[in-house]
């Protein structure tokens, strides 16, 4: 019996980051299984998402502030995200966004347990892609795809970063006022640069040939 456990013991050795990776591809995987009907990537869906990932990427190392424990107030880094859902819906949209968690994942972890990495690395970014069921109306998208990201982010302060919170202070209290002062922040200056009239027009502009 020994013997085969000792068969099995280099799986304590993988690292939560990697079990992490491995589950939400897994995940990603699943997800694509099951839309594969009605969510199909063409050409020119892959360059836009490739887009998108690479220039929320690139913003979200501009930060104004940057928390101990992971999370940053950006020139709305999310927006190119949301964009993306808002053009192909929130099928492409969640894979996207969980593709670009991934990417901060592996570029900027943070990690305490491996359920912590799923909420607050793929499952928080991917829930931007909900923006992508109000195909008709950008602005409603971005408060429900953040919505959806700082929920993930909040579970995660909860359960696992309850330690950080002052004493006396509820893990609850602590983690809506963490992730709800900083993805409050970021959602409301992605919500602002959406509504100025250039940039509107601009999204509106590519969405046509983004769906043509």
């Amino acid at each position: 019996m020994s013997y085969i456990i000792s068969i099995f013991s280099d799986f304590a050795k993988i690292k939560p980051v990697t079990l992490s990776i491995i589950l939400a591809i897994l995940l990603a995987a699943f997800l694509l299984y099951l839309m594969r009907k009605s969510v199909k990537f063409d050409t020119k869906m892959l360059v836009y998402g490739a887009l998108s990932i690479a220039i929320s990427f690139v913003l979200s190392y501009i930060r104004f502030y940057h928390w101990p424990q992971g999370g940053s107030i950006t020139p709305a880094s999310m927006l190119p995200l949301f964009i993306f859902a808002y053009y192909y819906g929130p099928g492409p949209g969640v894979i996207v966004g969980m593709a670009y968690g991934l990417l901060q994942l592996i570029q900027d972890p943070f990690i305490v347990q491996w359920v912590q990495v799923l909420l607050d690395y793929p499952l928080a970014f991917g829930a931007l892609g909900l923006a992508g069921f109000f195909r008709k109306n950008l602005s409603l998208g971005i408060l429900v795809g953040g919505f959806g990201r700082f929920f993930s982010h909040f579970l995660s302060g909860v359960f696992f970063f309850a330690s950080y919170a002052p004493k006396g202070m509820s893990p609850i209290v602590y983690s809506l006022l963490v992730n709800g002062s900083i993805i409050g922040v970021e959602v409301a200056i992605c919500f602002a640069v959406s509504l100025i009239p250039q940039v509107r027009n601009a999204i509106e502009e590519i969405k046509k040939k983004a769906i043509a």
